[in-house]
């Protein structure tokens, strides 16, 4: 089987997958929004979940929107044209600001500010005021993948 057919495959099963979160459980995803299958959704109050325009969610990111210690039951909302690395997790009740990253492994705590980029556990904002296009790429993203395809072209 070719590479061509699994992905047709995955992208069916990605779209099934969009439709059962968004019309069974209520989750409000954009349809560009893009995630992998492995991420964790929290189906406790699956309503509160936002996903904005042309955002990334990467492989086992779990998004919260309650807690039961607490008894908080609140909207988590990640904004438009962002990355979320894998393994981060989103706490409930957070706002992930439009164009921002979320490093990989990354525990956000609080409201992460728009064109910002957050690494740590907890995680704190690294760098400020970036430019991203959609799905959180840097806008200069290309440039550099032709220049270390060019640096490897040249050590072989």
């Amino acid at each position: 089987m070719g590479l061509q057919k699994l992905k047709k495959i995955r992208q069916i099963v990605v779209n099934t997958k969009y439709w059962y979160l968004t019309k069974v459980w209520g989750m409000d995803i954009h349809p560009t929004a893009r995630f992998s299958l492995s991420v964790k959704w929290d189906l406790t109050h699956p309503k509160g979940i936002h996903v904005a325009e042309k955002t990334y969610l990467a492989f086992d990111v779990a998004i919260l929107t309650h807690d039961m210690t607490r008894g908080l039951f609140v909207d988590t909302n990640i904004g438009s044209h962002c990355f979320i690395g894998a393994r981060s997790i989103i706490l409930p009740g957070i706002t992930i600001g439009d164009h921002s990253i979320v490093a990989a492994g990354s525990v956000v705590t609080k409201d992460v500010p728009p064109n910002s980029i957050v690494a740590g556990n907890p995680a704190q904002v690294i760098r400020e005021n970036i430019e991203v296009r959609e799905y959180g790429k840097y806008m200069n993203s290309d440039e550099i993948e032709r220049a270390c395809k060019e640096k490897n072209a040249q050590v072989k």
